[in-house]
Formats: structure tokens, sequence, C-alpha cells
């Protein structure tokens, strides 16, 4: 079982930049897919990126394209979301995910959840 805790998150004024980290508990973390997520208050849970456990693939949702980018350090048993460009719809809690069989967009297909790390953009 791994488990994950996001930080990074944190109050900004809109075009600043931060970034998220998802640290996890145990090597074995770098064998897993890894998504982050994003849940806005009174809103639907949202994809948001997604890396192969390899790091060789990545995808992300279209109203991120070009503004976030997800990597990963294996000897820090880390995957990061870097978040620029920050816009108010951006605000939400983000989750970091691990364990799908690919790096999908489905939430459902990741086994492993952290608490969220809040990101509040002010506009």
């Amino acid at each position: 079982q791994v488990q994950l805790v996001e930080s990074g998150g944190g109050l900004v004024q809109a075009g600043a930049s931060l970034r998220l980290s998802c640290a996890a508990s145990a090597p074995t973390f770098n064998s897993h897919n890894v998504g982050w997520f994003r849940q806005a208050p009174g809103k639907e849970r949202e994809f948001v990126a997604a890396i192969s456990m390899s790091g060789g693939t990545t995808s992300y949702a279209d109203s991120v394209k070009g503004r976030f980018t997800i990597s990963r350090d294996h000897a820090k048993n880390s995957v990061y979301l870097q978040v620029n460009s920050l816009k108010p719809e951006d605000t939400a809690v983000y989750y970091c995910a691990a364990g799908a069989l690919i790096p999908t967009m489905n939430g459902h297909a990741y086994n492993y959840w952290g608490q969220g790390t809040q990101v509040t953009v002010s506009s």
C-alpha cells in the first residue's frame, strides 16, 4: 500500500505559479502510474494530468495544456505538478492519485489518493 501526501498549494494571485508535490511513503510508488485531479467546492472531481510509471508518457486536460507540467523524480519517490499562469478557475483542492494500470484520466482507476492540497487563485 502506498501513502501519498500532497503539498505546495497556497493562496496566489492570477498569473502566479506553484509547484505541487506528491510524496509517497515507499519506493514502490515509482512503479505506479500517477494522476493529478482537482475538485472545486460544489463541483465534480476532474482530471488534470497523468504520468506513466517511467515518466515517459504524460497527458493533460485541455483546460491546463500549455500551463501545467507533470513530472516525477524516482529518487525522491515524488511526482510534481508545475502550475503556471494560474487562473481563478484553477482554484480547487488538488489530489494526487496512484495505482492505475495506465496513466488514465478516469479517477476510478486509481487505488491510492492523498488528502489534497488547496490552491486558491484570486483575481
